[in-house]
């Protein structure tokens, strides 16, 4: 018997959008505008281009959010390989190291990062074809026969996403065609994609995928508007000018506009933002308010798609006061519409009583969880133990259903929405000549919620100063990653000689009113 079903894969959405929105706009990039039509084409022909140079192998993409990226996501698996969507703001070390692990045999990158890539290439003894945005790409796609490689297998692999974790060696995040398939609709429902959407760029799409709306808007039929960079001053601009309806962002994004000179009220439908990263403050929920943003507390990690909790807001919640809706938005809600079930856990995998009180780690089990580190099978068995992910995040659950983090039980910094592994921080520090022995904690920030912080022993005899030791971290890691601050002191210790961060972490979020530690 023949069956008339096909693999989900994410893809397809654009063969839907070309098909039922033709001749509308698909993507606003500064003075460039395409059709679904004309954006179907330019992705078909990438595939056509990228195909036999990649030879089976990943294609990698080092680029901001551009009409060049947003084309990877649908171009790249069109040639039948993975999409390795590179983040922007590593290190040439950072970079060489995935491009190597990953076996890439093809980089595209934008003419910003030139002398990045140099320095990669550098690095490598056997570096990719190098593709360069702007006349060489376009020579590609011109010269390009349409293509649209068949997905036979929707678990198979569809891109590769680095995450820092815990170990300071990235590890390859792969995610499969169905995963994504389905956090694209989840997306399109739960943040209210239609037609007539517009969403801006201002989540990078190299994050996850851009958490899945690559394909989500193009599900919609929506319009893609790219923002290489998050200017206040442009968001405005673009939100006024093109009719913003949808946005994303770390909670930094949301108060670099709610305290922009040009902020003020929106008229007409409020603008829906999902922010993730860090449960956003009272204060800024209050101002976006004011301004016309609805906004949505999300919470995901690389190895789930993006975003796997939302926090569904529900009718009734409306009639609180403003504290207390606050207090509710800021929590990592309930499992999103695909996610299978979210639980709490004990160390033995029991769950954990639903009273808002008893502490576990979170578990999660669904069509959106990772197929697993790429060429790393100790730690996907670490990660899914029994069938379900450890997040490595800790909270509890409250007799409502809803999950709210307590703390982190891996070291993970999260500032700004980016991953910040406070190991790989120790290790660069450590490999001063004057350190001793090194700690690195997250510690509050106001613009990013929270920055990396080094607590240092000097050598004896030694000397280092604060700059010397924050301008080392910069030549070996992304300059995001660099502590903000280093102090030097004797370290608190455990009787058995063990660093005691909690002490640390406890000084330096004293009096913090959003501390999650």
């Amino acid at each position: 018997m023949q069956h008339s079903f096909e693999p989900l894969s994410p893809v397809s959405f654009l063969d839907r959008a070309a098909a039922a929105h033709g001749d509308r706009t698909a993507v606003v990039d500064g003075e460039r505008r395409w059709t679904y039509t004309e954006l179907h084409d330019r992705c078909r022909r990438l595939a056509g281009g990228l195909a036999p140079l990649a030879d089976g192998r990943p294609v990698a993409v080092l680029a901001p959010n551009t009409h060049v990226l947003l084309e990877a996501n649908f171009g790249v698996p069109w040639a039948g390989v993975p999409l390795v969507a590179v983040n922007t703001r590593l290190s040439a070390g950072e970079v060489a190291y995935i491009v190597e692990h990953s076996n890439s045999s093809v980089l595209v990158h934008d003419p910003v990062f030139d002398d990045l890539v140099d320095a990669v290439f550098a690095q490598l003894d056997a570096p990719p074809l190098r593709i360069r945005a702007g006349a060489e790409y376009e020579a590609l796609l011109d010269g390009a026969s349409p293509t649209a490689h068949t997905v036979d297998d929707e678990r198979g692999l569809l891109s590769i996403n680095y995450t820092s974790g815990t170990t300071g060696k990235p590890k390859g995040v792969m995610y499969h065609h169905r995963g994504a398939y389905l956090q694209a609709l989840a997306m399109v429902g739960h943040t209210g994609l239609t037609p007539s959407a517009v969403h801006l760029w201002t989540l990078p799409m190299f994050h996850c995928n851009g958490w899945c709306f690559p394909w989500a808007v193009t599900a919609a039929g929506a319009t893609h508007v790219c923002l290489p960079k998050v200017d206040p001053s442009e968001v405005w601009r673009l939100i006024r000018e093109e009719g913003v309806t949808h946005l994303n962002g770390a909670p930094t994004v949301l108060s670099m506009l709610a305290y922009a000179k040009e902020a003020a009220p929106l008229s007409g439908v409020p603008v829906r933002v999902a922010t993730g990263g860090a449960p956003p403050s009272p204060a800024i929920l209050r101002r976006m308010g004011e301004l016309g943003f609805e906004v949505t507390h999300l919470y995901g990690l690389t190895e789930t798609f993006g975003p796997v909790m939302i926090c569904d807001w529900r009718p009734e919640w409306n009639e609180l006061d403003a504290g207390e809706q606050a207090r509710l938005k800021a929590r990592q809600g309930v499992g999103n519409m695909i996610s299978c079930a979210v639980r709490v856990v004990t160390d033995d995998g029991a769950d954990v009583p639903r009273d808002g009180e008893s502490v576990g780690e979170i578990a999660l089990r669904g069509n959106n969880v990772m197929l697993g580190y790429l060429d790393d099978e100790q730690a996907t068995a670490t990660a899914i133990p029994d069938g379900w992910f450890r997040t490595g995040d800790l909270g509890v659950i409250h007799p409502d259903g809803y999950v709210e983090l307590r703390d982190r039980s891996k070291d993970v910094i999260i500032s700004g929405g980016e991953n910040i592994a406070s190991v790989e921080v120790e290790q660069a520090i450590a490999d001063h000549p004057a350190v001793l022995e090194v700690a690195v904690i997250a510690v509050p920030d106001e613009k990013w919620g929270e920055v990396a912080a080094a607590y240092v022993t000097l050598q004896e005899g030694a000397s280092a100063t604060e700059e010397e030791i924050i301008e080392h971290v910069r030549g070996r890691l992304a300059r995001f990653k660099a502590p903000k601050t280093v102090t030097f002191t004797d370290l608190p210790r455990t009787s058995t000689g063990k660093i005691q961060k909690f002490v640390l972490r406890d000084e330096a979020w004293k009096g913090s009113e959003h501390r999650i530690r």
